[in-house]
């Protein structure tokens, strides 16, 4: 098969449309014959070498694909070869093929198509985890999405809305606001020539957000805390704007608020397949009734994935940008 591969960490060039050997299923394995993959942050980190993937994992980048199954490893029940499904990755999704425990097999929903379904497996386990099982946003409460446009601010806005929740969104130009208003965002705040906490408190009577969703780590620190209501939750996911940050502990003392930080790709096993399950169970509903919907901007052919990484890179996306597999 073929793969992209990483002979060295650089550039979108680094990429290489590469001849490789196919994945073989593991016990509790299948293995997936990919139609599409999605192009995550975390895949621009790995080629730029700052994210390499868990040891004895695949060395290939794509944290999430759609497929059908072509084969069976040991031990595994409840699907069979032929059916259609998306995946959630610890790598190896810019391939041809690619092993997948069965515990991070979806179904792909009913009215979505199976190469578009490539879109849904990273976003909404992220968003799903963080938002709803560590931050537990209840209905009536404030969320504040950062990156309100990226794949995964398309879907948080989406979900948070399909709750009950009030949404706000930081994003970087009127067009990707005007998007995220279109989704359902409530409150519109351009990071650029707007400050996000004065906005928000505007927006919500001096109370703040309930909820942040996070990418930017060490730069939003402080002002995220001022953002935060009483009881708040600041969940961080991305370090965009750097890993190390101050903590004013009285502020947070004063709103027993939490903050929270975590990553998807190295979990265990059994808790990877405890969100998919949780996100099969929840949020497939709401995508298959057409309350949640994909969001793609474009689509590439999986070998140019250094031009799919530039557009990434350039931020002139809403949405995600997919890998279509020769």
């Amino acid at each position: 098969m073929h793969a992209i591969t990483i002979p060295e960490a650089g550039g979108p060039e680094a990429l290489v449309w590469a001849e490789v050997p196919d994945p073989v299923p593991g016990e509790g394995e299948v293995l997936v014959e990919v139609v599409a993959s999605a192009v995550n942050r975390a895949d621009v980190l790995q080629r730029q070498g700052f994210y390499n993937p868990p040891p004895g994992t695949s060395p290939y980048p794509g944290l999430e694909c759609a497929g059908r199954i072509t084969a069976l490893g040991p031990g595994v029940s409840g699907w069979s070869v032929g059916d259609e499904v998306c995946a959630l990755l610890v790598g190896g999704g810019y391939a041809q093929r690619v092993a997948v425990p069965a515990g991070q097999l979806l179904p792909v929903p009913k009215g979505v198509a199976l190469a578009t379904a490539a879109a849904l497996p990273e976003v909404a386990c992220t968003v799903w985890s963080n938002v709803f099982m560590i931050a537990h946003l209840r209905p009536g409460e404030t969320l504040l999405v950062h990156g309100g446009a990226s794949g995964i601010g398309t879907m948080a806005i989406q979900l948070a809305k399909a709750v009950g929740a009030k949404v706000a969104v930081t994003a970087g130009s009127p067009e990707k606001l005007a998007r995220c208003a279109e989704l359902g965002a409530d409150v519109l705040i351009d990071y650029r020539t707007q400050d996000f906490v004065e906005e928000l408190h505007k927006a919500t009577g001096g109370a703040g957000a309930d909820v942040i969703l996070d990418i930017m780590g060490a730069k939003y620190l402080e002002r995220n805390i001022q953002a935060l209501a009483v009881n708040g939750r600041l969940v961080v996911i991305g370090l965009q704007g750097g890993v190390k940050g101050e903590l004013n502990l009285g502020a947070l003392l004063a709103k027993r608020a939490a903050v929270m930080a975590t990553t998807l790709r190295a979990r265990p096993l059994q808790e990877k397949a405890a969100i998919v399950a949780a996100v099969r169970e929840h949020v497939w509903p709401l995508v298959e009734g057409g309350t949640v919907r994909p969001v793609v901007d474009r689509t590439l052919p999986m070998p140019e994935a250094a031009e799919a990484h530039r557009v990434l890179e350039s931020g002139a996306h809403v949405g995600k940008v997919l890998l279509l597999a020769p």
